[in-house]
């Protein structure tokens, strides 16, 4: 299957854009480097997976790509709480990637058959 055609690659796709257009101007860049780089590596780490040969390496990626959501949504909680992002926006993304993480666990279950 092409990850490309995956919702939870589109959707997290589209978390790490959002997440590179509102850090884009932050001045703490150790910061933004780090929440930037886990929001690029849940997408990445699905496509990444997706191309392997085998279910083992697949499933090997995506724990890696749920692992990575984990932290993102570790960077957006403290984000808010220091002030770097608004409590709507935070929600929003903190809720996205709860759901990210049960679509991923619900993948790798799929491939896991």
């Amino acid at each position: 299957m092409d990850f490309e055609k995956l919702i939870v690659w589109q959707r997290s796709k589209c978390l790490a854009v959002g997440i590179y257009r509102e850090f884009a101007r932050c001045g703490d860049f150790g910061f933004k480097d780090q929440i930037t780089r886990s929001a690029l590596s849940v997408p990445s780490n699905v496509a990444e997976g997706m191309e392997r040969r085998s279910s083992k390496e697949k499933i090997h990626f995506l724990w890696m790509a749920k692992a990575s959501c984990g932290e993102l949504r570790t960077q957006i909680l403290i984000a808010r709480d220091i002030a770097y992002i608004a409590e709507p926006l935070a929600e929003n993304w903190i809720k996205e990637t709860q759901e990210l993480s049960r679509m991923l666990g619900g993948l790798i279950n799929k491939i896991s058959d």
